[in-house]
């Protein structure tokens, strides 16, 4: 078995893109860019590399990207990734980096420095108010988003998302067998 995943944080570069195929399966596209920083050790310069990824997502996840992105969210987006030849406007060759999403988890504003992967996090101290949006997926859930998994908290009026993680599943026993042997094979 192989298995090729990809995790990309950073910024949209633009406001989401959302098309429905004939089928009727919702589609949503994005850019990405991934920024590294750092300082040559010759001149002392401070250097910036931008990667841009071009990302779609599927079904219910688009409706959802759609929903609650725009540009300059911060996101991270985990899925599969593929190079594609194209030639530019120019007529030049160039390469463009293809990531199908996952899961996609919103971090935050431009600007934003906080890490929270999803709702449930205030901003603004005890003046509280609005919520940094979030959409995850429920914990033990390896086969993608669910319906009717996610609640609204309550008081969060008037802001963007605010969606929390549905704990039911941790209200379960481990149903993992339990033996003596550390050994996981």
């Amino acid at each position: 078995m192989t298995w090729h995943q990809t995790i990309v944080v950073g910024n949209l570069g633009s406001d989401p893109e959302l098309r429905y195929l004939q089928s009727g399966q919702a589609v949503c596209n994005f850019s990405v860019a991934v920024s590294e920083r750092w300082r040559d050790r010759n001149s002392g310069e401070q250097r910036e590399r931008t990667t841009w990824y071009r990302v779609a997502a599927w079904g219910q996840l688009a409706e959802t990207c759609n929903t609650y992105l725009s540009k300059g969210r911060q996101v991270m987006v985990t899925g599969n990734v593929s190079a594609r030849g194209y030639l530019n406007n120019n007529g030049e060759a160039a390469a463009s980096l293809d990531l199908t999403a996952r899961e996609v988890r919103f971090l935050g504003n431009r600007g934003d420095q906080g890490g929270d992967y999803g709702g449930g996090q205030q901003r603004g101290g005890s003046q509280g108010g609005q919520q940094r949006g979030g959409y995850q997926r429920e914990q033990g859930n390896q086969g993608g988003y669910q319906r009717g998994g996610y609640q609204r908290e309550q008081g969060n009026q008037g802001g963007r998302g605010g969606y929390q993680q549905d704990d039911r599943a941790s209200n379960y026993p481990d149903s993992r067998p339990q033996t003596s042997d550390d050994i996981p094979f």
